[in-house]
């Protein structure tokens, strides 16, 4: 069966994403009420959401070696890597990791001349998925061949991993989930990515987490994303996820916004901003209990908040905020800005947990079963 080209390949993946792709998403982990999240695509230059890189320690930094800046200074306590990523910028801010995702195969359909067009062109045309009987198993497989290609070629340019999204229709299906990586994992072996460089981005629903906990035990290494609550971060440290990502930015907006949620306004009234809050707790808990996830936090909004979480694994900054970094000197004893590490192994073995936070992930998996008022 020969794919049709009446209208520009891209058109059909482009509007099979805009159609719905990502409604699925919309609440219901925890007894709190969790932030609203806006998962509408937009058309836009495409994103390289950073993810984790495989080195374990953070050093000085990849992105501007050499120089007396601020954006050293703080990377000599965390990774610092950039949030959003146009392609020309990779000179300027080479991210050493990135995540491919929906939004960034839709910004590639309205880029044409981007060095990844070839790769969605390739997978629109494959005649396997041409052939398939239904209009939605060949919009499948065109979106997981054009995803698996395009993160075949940001393997080729970034020495970290790459996070390859997971369709939120699915977060709710821990089996829907694991067959889902297992199909892109296979497809990903058929260009000859390796294992360890992949990561696969999961929302931390109670089935997403359930899925990160069975597939690291396979050794496929997993990436939680929308955690908004230490019960979801807690829960991902004990499934063993590989990367926690927190949106710290995101928390503050809610918080603005909205009042009853019994964590936010604990954070509030110790006058701590409830996304730093958050990182710092579910830091402090990893490290203390010896879990292996790495945390990252991601929506930093300002410089104020990367100095804040100095010391945590990884910090996604905006491009605005890494221009500042290196336009700024770093100046030994500034008083406006110290270069201190906030987060330490060390200070985390004294931080205190209430019996409440200890509760494990058997427990709070039958708490969801329960309903949320067990919880």
């Amino acid at each position: 069966m020969a794919l049709s080209l009446q209208s520009p390949p891209c058109a059909t993946l482009s509007a099979s994403i805009q159609k719905g792709r990502w409604k699925t998403l919309a609440a219901g982990f925890s007894a709190t009420p969790l932030p609203a999240v806006n998962f509408s695509i937009r058309r836009s230059i495409p994103r390289i959401l950073a993810s984790a890189s495989s080195s374990s320690s953070p050093s000085s930094s990849s992105l501007e070696a050499g120089e007396n800046n601020e954006l050293n200074a703080v990377s000599a306590f965390s990774e610092i890597v950039p949030d959003t990523v146009v392609f020309d910028d990779f000179e300027r801010f080479p991210p050493t990791a990135a995540t491919v995702s929906s939004s960034l195969l839709l910004g590639i359909c309205g880029l044409p001349d981007t060095i990844f067009r070839n790769a969605v062109d390739m997978a629109l045309a494959d005649s396997s998925c041409a052939g398939l009987e239904t209009t939605e198993s060949r919009l499948s497989c065109f979106f997981n061949k054009a995803i698996v290609n395009v993160g075949g070629d940001l393997v080729k340019l970034v020495p970290g991993r790459v996070s390859t999204e997971v369709d939120a229709r699915l977060a709710y299906d821990t089996n829907g989930i694991i067959r889902k990586v297992h199909d892109l994992l296979r497809l990903y072996n058929e260009i000859d990515v390796p294992h360890d460089r992949l990561l696969f981005k999961i929302p931390a629903t109670w089935q997403g987490i359930e899925a990160a906990r069975l597939l690291e035990s396979e050794g496929i290494q997993t990436h939680m994303t929308f955690v908004y609550s230490f019960a979801q971060a807690a829960a991902a440290a004990q499934a063993g996820a590989s990367v926690i990502q927190i949106f710290v930015g995101r928390l503050r907006d809610w918080a603005r916004n909205h009042s009853g949620d019994t964590e936010i306004e604990s954070a509030i009234k110790s006058g701590e901003d409830p996304g730093l809050a958050l990182v710092k707790r579910s830091y402090n808990y990893i490290h203390k209990y010896g879990y292996k996830s790495k945390l990252m936090a991601a929506a930093v909004r300002n410089k104020q908040d990367l100095f804040s979480l100095l010391g945590v694994d990884y910090v996604i900054a905006p491009l605005k905020v890494l221009q500042s970094l290196k336009d700024s000197p770093a100046i030994p004893g500034d008083e406006k800005y110290s270069f201190v590490r906030k987060l330490t192994p060390e200070t985390a073995t004294h931080y205190h947990f209430t019996n409440k936070e200890l509760i494990k992930w058997d427990q709070l998996s039958l708490a969801s079963a329960m309903g949320p008022a067990s919880v």
